[in-house]
């Protein structure tokens, strides 16, 4: 790791951020909030956005993102505002003394890397920009993700085209936020990396920014190393996350077809601690901005190492997450007795996760594509993504658009996207559509932790079990309870809230949505997935019993909305009733008690017990 030389960095009091996206507003409402002596300024080309930023309508959904901008933004009585939205990007550079860039890096589309690449052109541009407009030394920060040694050509661009007396320093400062919680991730998070060069002055430029970091976040959570170093760890900590999702994905497949439940599978493999729980939620596989295009990415940069054997092993890694979405789209016509002609199917979900309404890279772009393509009636509804957005990645990734239109209805409820419906498909893990217990017991019994509903229920035959840490119902043996793991007075019997990983999958077009009119500083996006989440005990301490302890937790649920009632569900389906549950939310056994036929991701199909 650098060791930084703390003496004679510069002090940043302007910060301009250009792209105001996914990851540049949210990271800049944090830092002016945390840090009310800074002035930060976030440009943006795109004057629709930036209007929605200065307005009460953000354009962007983020659980604690209104409460952390507001005020910085608007400012309070004792405290003068110091975060402002802006299309003066020129005016914004020649004031800053550190500059940001969140702009995107998509997948290119055309020539040389065509469908691996990422493209640059972004980041040259707003590059040049800067080389154009900087009257002063600049620290310029990339938080895009880049392939590695990228920041040697930003340094080569601002050396040609800037001021011969103005001096820029290049750091990398990579993003490791998941949508849903990149307030919580920006505020506590479990490390930041601030690569630069080891020359005197990198050290200095790097020190200024830790300084920025160290106004909230402890400085043993800061880790500063070399620039190449830290542009490398982003891409290979994505290209890790998604092989993980993959591997389990692949798993989920064979517990299908052997009887196996992937989500007992899960549990079991992440109590090693070697392995650990986190990102093996198995789903219809994973989506976002992200990891798709990241994991291609290294499979370019591989391919141009000529190093074919490691480019094929990545490639694997976005092969696996397609077959996932192509396998359960396929599963979805079988169970429907191989036709869907005139069907009507209720899409529940379009986001790529749930606390977003985010759409990129979405698995229900495949899944709607798969039932157009099979002349199914398609009704979606997601509670946070509007109908303009579902109908531009329609638009984009529909191989026949004018028949997606005469098939396709976006609904603002899920009762009317399930009125006459043969089947309804999860597709986002919204809270809303879980019909899990809010209420699990967690027994001790003779050293062995057993988990359930309350224990009066327990002669119902039905049971509550850990999953990756998540809780999940499931059938339960014919004694009313099932073992899940063991207890000890060593750890006081704690068992430990984990996450929900809820990807979403990519549509296998590639990224040429990046060109639908949105801002050239719109940026890359944030992670697909909530895996930096830390995971929280349960219970505090207590002591075992041998005979039966009960402790209760309840499990938290971020949307605000109701849950769904099946029940009233059940009642406006078509007979028979279908449940597709690609992100495992459901209680399976409480659907089929009211009529439904549940097929689950990584689970055996069929009613249970047949």
């Amino acid at each position: 790791m650098a060791k930084l030389n703390g003496h004679g960095h510069k002090q940043v009091k302007r910060i301009c951020c250009i792209g105001a996206g996914y990851v540049g507003g949210p990271t800049c409402a944090v830092i002016a909030n945390k840090a009310p002596h800074i002035h930060v300024d976030v440009v943006d080309l795109n004057e629709k956005r930036i209007s929605a930023w200065k307005s009460d309508h953000l354009p962007i959904y983020e659980p604690g993102l209104v409460e952390m901008t507001v005020l910085p933004r608007d400012g309070s009585p004792d405290r003068p505002p110091n975060l402002f939205f802006t299309t003066d990007v020129k005016a914004s550079i020649t004031k800053a003394d550190l500059i940001f860039l969140c702009v995107a890096t998509p997948t290119k589309y055309t020539g040389i890397g065509s469908g691996r690449a990422a493209d640059l052109v972004y980041i040259e541009s707003a590059t040049r920009m800067i080389a154009e407009a900087a009257t002063s030394d600049k620290i310029v920060v990339e938080k895009s993700t880049v392939p590695c040694k990228t920041a040697a050509s930003i340094r080569e661009i601002l050396s040609a085209v800037g001021k011969p007396d103005v001096h820029f320093d290049i750091l990398s400062n990579p993003e490791f936020l998941a949508e849903g919680t990149a307030i919580r991730n920006l505020e506590q998070p479990d490390r930041l990396l601030i690569g630069s060069l080891t020359t005197d002055r990198g050290l200095r430029a790097a020190a200024s920014l830790v300084d920025v970091y160290a106004e909230w976040v402890p400085r043993e959570r800061i880790v500063t190393m070399h620039l190449w170093s830290s542009e490398m760890a982003k891409l290979a900590a994505n290209a890790l996350l998604a092989q993980r999702i993959s591997s389990i994905n692949a798993l989920s497949a064979i517990c299908e077809s052997t009887g196996a439940d992937i989500d007992e599978v899960a549990y079991a493999v992440g109590l090693d601690k070697r392995i650990g729980p986190k990102m093996l939620k198995s789903s219809v596989g994973f989506g976002g901005s992200c990891f798709r295009k990241d994991v291609l990415n290294l499979v370019y940069i591989a391919q141009t190492l000529h190093l074919p054997e490691v480019a094929t092993y990545w490639e694997q890694v976005v092969e696996m997450n397609e077959y996932q979405k192509q396998r359960f789209s396929k599963r979805i016509v079988s169970c429907l007795y191989t036709t869907l002609t005139d069907k009507r199917v209720a899409l529940l979900g379009f986001a790529y996760k749930k606390d977003t309404g985010d759409t990129r890279e979405s698995a229900a772009i495949s899944i709607v594509n798969s039932l157009v393509a099979e002349k199914a009636d398609v009704r979606i509804y997601d509670p946070k993504v509007d109908a303009d957005a579902i109908w531009m990645e329609l638009q984009w990734t529909s191989p026949n658009f004018a028949d997606t239109q005469k098939r396709v209805t976006v609904c603002k409820t899920a009762y009317e996207a399930c009125e006459d419906a043969h089947a309804a498909v999860i597709a986002t893990e919204w809270d809303e559509f879980n019909n899990k217990d809010t209420e699990v017991h967690i027994r001790e019994v003779n050293g062995l932790a057993v988990i359930g509903r309350s224990p009066s229920s327990y002669s119902t035959g039905s049971g509550m079990q850990f999953s990756n840490g998540t809780l999940e119902t499931s059938p339960a043996p014919k004694n009313g309870h099932r073992v899940i793991g063991t207890a000890s007075a060593a750890d006081g019997g704690h068992l430990q809230d984990g996450l929900s990983m809820t990807p979403t999958p990519t549509s296998p077009t590639i990224t040429k949505q990046r060109a639908r009119g949105l801002s050239m500083y719109d940026n890359s996006g944030i992670n697909g997935s909530n895996a930096d989440e830390n995971l929280k005990p349960w219970m505090g301490s207590q002591p075992a019993s041998p005979q039966a302890t009960t402790h209760t937790a309840k499990p938290t649920h971020g949307s605000k909305n109701p849950r769904l009632d099946w029940a009233k569900v059940a009642s406006v389906m078509q007979k028979p009733m279908f449940v597709f549950d690609g992100r495992n939310v459901v209680d399976a056994v409480k659907l089929e008690d009211l009529g439904f036929r549940v097929e689950s991701i990584g689970k055996p199909g069929g009613l249970r017990g047949e």
